[in-house]
């Protein structure tokens, strides 16, 4: 059918007897003002003095018979339609219609050339215009009912369109989906995924004083720093043979590793094969104290004082590295860094990994070990670091009204990812599903963020596309939320922009300041816990909201996730407008 949309509609009166084929015809003024308009189909002779037309909508439905006086003025358009192209459909009843979510159903006023098709999609019970917005309350399926017979009473043909029967066994080729089976986190709140449950669900603050002359003579001295020292639950041999963050990394895979059943010894022990098994670690700096120790001895005892492992234990590879090492992973061991976006980075290539079959498993997540004198100085000078104070309130406030930087942090999170069908066929736990990710850059300052958030809105859009979804699944963000002024600002513009206002929001930075290259697969691992617990953690530091952050974010107690939807996502943004959004989604 022509698209007419866009041609005006010129009546003017005719003749019945002038009437022919494609003509767009209104039987009276009242039709014409009430933009009723049906296409002739055929004409036929009834009798000497009348003439049978045969009328479609314009837009498609079914035929009826009008028998009229040849004299009887009537209406036509300047336009005349080809008949061919019209269809002939025939409204849905909606009565006994059994929906799925999935479903789509439409409406169109078919008798209006220039109609525009209202389109309505189930999803979690309730039918939406719009599965991107959250602004309009969806209805459920009884309003729909109704509201779609009246609009049949008023010349509309409503469509059912009932989603596709999925193939259980899947397309040959298609992505595997990749669920998470394992957990680890060393955190400022202590070793192991418990303590950083239990901290982060009774409002616990591991940021701490830095002791040591070293930052004696610092502008801020408080740091999220790890309460033991890791070498200390190594093999000393191993451990010296590891920069800090490669031994939280280990210490942190070899956590989800068992967590996930699998055997500590590693790939062989676990009767895995070592190729089909990767790992994937995000790392800005990885340890810099290594390369700053390794310059002081130079310069102190000269050249023969510098340790053969300088060079090896500086570079951030060290802690992807080391985890391959202890675990015997032979498939690959790869490396992102993107700034304080490397570990959410880390872990979306993990899934992709497995997704499209270069392996089966992988170990994802991040570690870094930055919480030295040169780098805090650094960070001060850049007047990014709360100047807060210890004491009842955490220094660092995402989304207060009063935040002033962030805190300085170290740690490592990972998880052991799996193809579903590799972690079905051997009975294991299933916390979620990875279920996509996105990436985006700001290109707008070296260090600031870009102040409308466009960059981080399309991160999130992507990263909801990549899962499959849209934003009325979204049931809760684990915001980066570092509480830098500009920082929180921007990206509670673009989750109201993507989201709207309404979405669960935390952000754990006021917990655990900020781990760097870490935050991501720390972060990861808490999204992955509360969507297995059904609770929110609540953002600690957050005393008074900001006015112009928009969000509901939630403080001073835990809360209960929503019940309809399934996507939570986890944010991270970096220096140099990295922005890396990863979509997680419950199970059953």
């Amino acid at each position: 059918m022509r698209d007419s949309s866009d041609v005006p509609v010129q009546p003017h009166a005719v003749t019945v007897a002038e009437v022919i084929p494609g003509d767009l015809l209104a039987l009276s003024e009242q039709e014409v003002a009430a933009d009723t308009w049906h296409v002739v189909m055929h004409t036929l002779p009834e009798s000497p003095h009348t003439i049978r037309l045969t009328l479609r909508p314009p837009l498609g439905g079914i035929d009826h018979d009008q028998v009229l006086e040849r004299g009887r003025r009537v209406t036509v358009d300047c336009r005349r339609m080809d008949v061919s192209g019209i269809p002939r459909i025939k409204s849905a009843d909606l009565a006994e219609a059994e929906f799925r979510d999935g479903d789509r159903v439409t409406s169109l006023r078919t008798v209006d050339p220039r109609a525009v098709e209202e389109s309505y999609t189930r999803r979690w019970g309730r039918w939406h215009r719009d599965l991107e917005s959250r602004t309009e309350e969806p209805l459920p399926d009884a309003a729909l009912r109704e509201r779609l017979d009246a609009a049949a009473q008023d010349g509309c043909v409503v469509r059912h369109f009932p989603r596709p029967r999925r193939d259980a066994a899947g397309g040959a080729g298609a992505p595997r989906r990749v669920v998470v089976t394992g957990l680890g986190a060393v955190t400022p709140l202590g070793i192991g995924v418990e303590e950083l449950w239990q901290g982060l669900m009774e409002g616990r603050c591991g940021i701490r004083e830095l002791e040591g002359e070293e930052f004696a003579e610092l502008p801020v001295r408080v740091a999220g720093s790890i309460p033991v020292d890791p070498a200390g639950l190594l093999p000393r041999p191993q451990a010296r043979r590891m920069n800090r963050a490669a031994q939280l990394a280990v210490l942190a895979a070899r956590e989800a590793w068992q967590n996930a059943g699998f055997d500590v010894a590693g790939t062989a022990g676990s009767g895995l094969d070592p190729e089909r098994v990767g790992v994937s670690v995000g790392a800005i700096l990885g340890d810099a104290s290594v390369l700053v120790g390794g310059d002081r001895k130079l310069r102190d005892k000269g050249p023969r004082a510098v340790s053969p492992l300088t060079t090896p234990m500086t570079v951030p590879s060290q802690a992807a590295s080391q985890v391959s090492l202890a675990l015997r992973i032979t498939g690959e061991a790869r490396t992102v860094t993107s700034a304080c976006a490397s570990g959410t980075e880390a872990i979306g290539q993990a899934i992709d990994r497995i997704r499209y079959g270069h392996v089966d498993v992988a170990l994802a997540g991040g570690a870094e070990a930055v919480v030295t004198p040169a780098i805090m100085a650094s960070f001060a000078a850049m007047r990014a670091l709360s100047t807060h104070e210890l004491g009842g309130i955490s220094p660092s406030r995402p989304f207060a009204k009063d935040r002033d930087g962030f805190v300085n942090g170290e740690g490592a999170g990972f998880l052991l990812l799996e193809s579903e069908e590799h972690a079905r066929a051997r009975g294991a736990r299933i916390y979620c599903e990875a279920a996509g990710w996105g990436l985006s850059a700001d290109a707008h300052h070296m260090a600031a963020p870009d102040p409308s958030g466009s960059g981080v809105a399309l991160a999130l859009r992507r990263a909801v596309r990549d899962a499959g979804a849209h934003a009325v699944d979204v049931v809760h963000v684990n915001a980066h939320a570092t509480a830098t002024t500009d920082g929180d600002l921007a990206e509670a513009s673009a989750l109201r922009a993507v989201l709207g206002g309404d979405v669960p929001v935390t952000a754990l930075k006021g917990h655990l300041g900020h781990l760097q290259g870490a935050a991501g697969g720390v972060e990861a691992v808490a999204t992955v816990l509360t969507l297995h617990h059904g609770l929110i953690p609540p953002t600690i530091g957050c005393e008074e909201q900001d006015d112009a952050i928009e969000l509901d974010v939630v403080t001073k107690a835990p809360r209960a996730l929503p019940a309809l939807g399934d996507l939570a996502l986890s944010n991270s943004f970096g220096f140099g407008g990295h922005n890396a959004v990863l979509a997680l989604r419950r199970t059953a």
